[in-house]
């Protein structure tokens, strides 16, 4: 069991960092998933992971694999994306999912084409799934910045966005914090998707806000628990997919985020908040 379970952290520097970058994507990740999930963004969130895509081309075009060019290019593009889809509903008759979703494909076309220039597969493979095992310590410096800033933010916003997620009118009409809280969550949902491209690349990035805060509203109902839950989800997620990769030769990013949806299944199926075969025997004993 100590050669399977604690032995590669032990033994190999790039899994202690894949580890230590995981957890830190995570702490950041998952309570800005638990506030997409309550406010039903979960696919915006989606949309917005495969909108940073051309930022991150033009960067890599620009400076490679440059760790601060494809953050830089990430942020913007998402923010660019984000902040048009916003001008394009508040000026026209469509609604913001309708916006986003147009400019998303629109971005994600672009960027692939622009890395496609390059005419290497390796290389936009590498920007699609990542590659958390070759997580170098400014890779590191990096995410566990990008989740310090997100948690103070999110502290920030945390009581704003609570409102909102009860009662959104009363917090519209309560003055500028309904537009405050909007246009920071955002922000925080994209340098969060930019962290997890780094780890886990565009496509697999929305995993680690998803699927942990999605497990966790089956074990839990009061907002802290949620918190504590997801993050325990989505440390074990990470931790189980890098042994999964390393004993059983698998891409990382994927075996996490499988991790993670093993998980949310099981959750799903049994929770004690509704899960779905917990809720059946319930009611055949109520029927009996």
């Amino acid at each position: 069991m100590y050669d399977f379970l604690i032995s590669p952290f032990i033994e190999y520097g790039f899994m202690r960092r894949a580890l230590v970058g995981g957890f830190a994507m995570c702490l950041g990740a998952v309570p800005v998933g638990i506030f997409m999930t309550l406010r039903r963004m979960s696919l915006t969130g989606d949309a917005m992971a495969h909108a940073i895509l051309p930022g991150v081309a033009i960067a890599y075009l620009i400076s490679g694999l440059s760790l601060f060019g494809l953050t830089v290019g990430g942020v913007l593009a998402g923010l660019l994306v984000v902040a048009l889809a916003g001008w394009v509903a508040r000026s026209s008759h469509l609604k913001e999912d309708t916006s986003l979703a147009a400019f998303y494909l629109i971005s994600l076309a672009l960027g692939v084409l622009v890395i496609s220039l390059q005419q290497s597969n390796v290389d936009l493979f590498h920007v699609l799934f990542g590659n958390i095992l070759a997580l170098n310590n400014a890779a590191l410096s990096l995410l566990a910045s990008i989740s310090t800033i997100s948690l103070i933010v999110m502290a920030v916003l945390y009581r704003p966005l609570v409102i909102e997620c009860v009662d959104s009118t009363f917090l519209r009409r309560a003055g500028k914090s309904s537009a405050i809280a909007h246009y920071g969550f955002l922000f925080l949902m994209v340098i969060n998707l930019v962290s997890g491209f780094h780890a886990l690349g565009t496509l697999m990035a929305i995993g680690t806000l998803v699927l942990p805060a999605t497990a966790a509203r089956f074990w839990a109902q009061s907002l802290d628990f949620i918190m504590f839950i997801a993050s325990t989800f989505a440390i074990l997620g990470c931790y189980v997919g890098l042994l999964l990769s390393f004993h059983f030769d698998l891409p990382s990013g994927p075996a996490i985020v499988i991790s993670m949806g093993i998980i949310c299944i099981l959750s799903i199926l049994i929770g004690e908040n509704g899960g779905l075969l917990r809720n059946r025997f319930q009611s055949r004993h109520l029927t009996g």
